[in-house]
Order: C-alpha cells, then sequence, then structure tokens
C-alpha cells in the first residue's frame, strides 16, 4: 500500500526557514489554525529531528522508523524520558493530521500511533531532581529586591519580577503584556491575560508593589512602546520599543537567581511560586490566579504534599 495520497500539492516542501533532512510531503504547518506558532515551531523541530534520522521519506513514512528512533533517543542520547515522549508525539500528531488531510492513509496513521513511548521508570536516572525548583518566600524577596533601581535596566527588571512573583504569567504572556492590559479593580489590580490555550482574555492578579515597580519604570523609559517590558540593544542600556524576547526574560531571571544562590531557577518556577502559594489556603484562589480550567490541574501540580523536615524530631 502507497503510504502517499497523490494530490495535486503532493510535491509540497517544508515551510521556509525549518531544515527536513528529506523533502517530505508535509510539515508542521499542517497544525496551521490549530496551534499557536511558537507550539507548531515546537512540533517542526521535533519533527524535522524524526526526518533527519529517518533520511529518505520512504522510511520517515514507515512506523517502524519511529520505533527505531525511540530506541535511538533512549540509547544514543541523554534526553528524559518526558523529552523523548514530547518527540514521539510530535511525530504522531502530524501523521494523524496528514492523514485528514489527505497526505498519508489513517492506516499509516494508526500504525504510527500504535508506537508506544518510553517507560519514565526506566530511564528515571535521567529526571533531574531540580526539574521543579521550590522557592521559598524569602528566597524570592531576595531575587526581586535585588535590581539596582539607581539603573534605568534595574527599574525595568525589578517590574519584571515583581510581577512574575505576584501574577503566575508565563513567559510568554509577560513578554507580550501591554499597558492596556493592566487594570484597576477595587483597592487593586489585575491584568487581561490570554495563554496559549485562551480565546478569551482572562484575568490574572498583579501586586500592588509590582504595579508601582511598573509605573517607576515606565515614568523613566525613554522610549514610547505599547509593550510594558521592552528589551534593551546593543552592549549599553539603549532601550528599544521591541517587547522583550522569551530568551531575554529567562536570562533576567536567572540572573538574579544565580546571584541569590539559586543556580536552577527558572521563569516557570515563579509561575509555581505563586500557584503554591496560595495553594496553601485556597485552591479554587490558585487555580482562577493560574488560569487554569480544571481544579484537578491545579491540585495535581501546585498542592505542596512535599515532606517535611523535622515531622520525626520529636518521636522518643
Amino acid at each position: 500500500m502507497t503510504a502517499i495520497v497523490h494530490k495535486s500539492d503532493s510535491n509540497k516542501t517544508a515551510s521556509p526557514g525549518t531544515s527536513l533532512a528529506v523533502s517530505s510531503p508535509f510539515d508542521a504547518s499542517l497544525l496551521a489554525g490549530q496551534l499557536a506558532p511558537s507550539s507548531i515551531a515546537m512540533y517542526q523541530r521535533d519533527f524535522a529531528a524524526y526526518a533527519a534520522f529517518a533520511g529518505s521519506v520512504t522510511a520517515l513514512l514507515d512506523a517502524a522508523t519511529l520505533a527505531r528512533w525511540r530506541t535511538h533517543l533512549a540509547q544514543e542520547t541523554d534526553m528524559s524520558p518526558n523529552t523523548i515522549n514530547r518527540m514521539l508525539s510530535a511525530v504522531k500528531r502530524l501523521m494523524r493530521e496528514a492523514a485528514v488531510q489527505g497526505y498519508v492513509t489513517h492506516e499509516v496513521a494508526a500504525a504510527f500511533d500504535a508506537i508506544s513511548g518510553v517507560k519514565a521508570a526506566a530511564l528515571k536516572e535521567r529526571i533531574k531532581s531540580n526539574a521543579r525548583v521550590r522557592i521559598e518566600p524569602v528566597a524570592m524577596r531576595t531575587m526581586c529586591d535585588a535590581p539596582v533601581a539607581e539603573r534605568l535596566i534595574g527599574l525595568r527588571d525589578a517590574a519584571l519580577l515583581a510581577t512574575l512573583a505576584s501574577s503566575g504569567l508565563r513567559v510568554s504572556e509577560a513578554a507580550t503584556l501591554k499597558r492596556q492590559h493592566i487594570r484597576a479593580k477595587g483597592s487593586g489590580y489585575i491584568m487581561l491575560v490570554r495563554g496559549k490555550n485562551d480565546i478569551e482574555f482572562r484575568e490574572a492578579p498583579l501586586s500592588r508593589e509590582a504595579h508601582s515597580h511598573i509605573h517607576a519604570w515606565l515614568a523613566e523609559r525613554p522610549v514610547e512602546s505599547e509593550y510594558i517590558f521592552t528589551a534593551f540593544d546593543g552592549r549599553g542600556e539603549r532601550v528599544s520599543a521591541r517587547p522583550m524576547s522569551a530568551v531575554a526574560i529567562w536570562r533576567v531571571v536567572r540572573k538574579y537567581a544565580n546571584a541569590a544562590g539559586l543556580d536552577a531557577v527558572k521563569p516557570h518556577d515563579f509561575r509555581r511560586f505563586v500557584g503554591t502559594q496560595l495553594a496553601r489556603t485556597n485552591l479554587r484562589h490558585a487555580q482562577k490566579a493560574l488560569g487554569h480550567k480544571r481544579l484537578e490541574t491545579t491540585a495535581r501540580h501546585y498542592i505542596l504534599d512535599e515532606l517535611e523536615a523535622g515531622l520525626t524530631d520529636d518521636l522518643y
């Protein structure tokens, strides 16, 4: 059975900017309108890695190649089981969509779906113990107080850190935050945020301290921009009107985390900080702040159930 269903556009090649090892009849652009561009880019990266391993269109469209790739990733790389399974799932998702759009048969897509992922228990030594870093309030205060307010870049960094520490925003949400998205509500402030799976804007909390830092930053910023957190160009402190990239936000967080002795902290750990702190007293508040559709998601990831030190100190 021929894997490719011949269509008038069956000679379609990869999108510009991608580097598939073979001239695949389709790529991650099949998912346009279904996923955010950043997610499509991740699918394309994973699919390109699979295509490079396959080496030919015939092999790429053979489910046995995916099984061999799984073995290769498990034996020849140090990737975590979660990363391997994400990459396998990306290929299977694209094959399902390729079948829907007529590039391959549904039988081919079903064969890919039948390939299971790796078992986390089999590769447990690759799971990093610091994948999720718990930030204590004292450490968060140390990081947020670290930027030098006398410098323009310090004003921006203080505003960014305080916003992340009080809102639970994802990096992508912070990078695209605009002035018009901040609103007064009662005696406090909220932000209008549209997350990765949101169609409509949702409300996210913003502390009065963070709002004060944002006001101080924008009052001193010498350029006009609709974005709140804008970039600095070059080696000096030349302020740009363009928004910070996700990578730039990562660098800011890592800079102050390292200075505070928290080498493994990532921007998403700020989101976990907000979630876990709120979940201590009100799980529903944590769910609303983080924008989770289901309360179970909040409970699974943000309820603190780690073993507390000192539990057995006075048993005898």
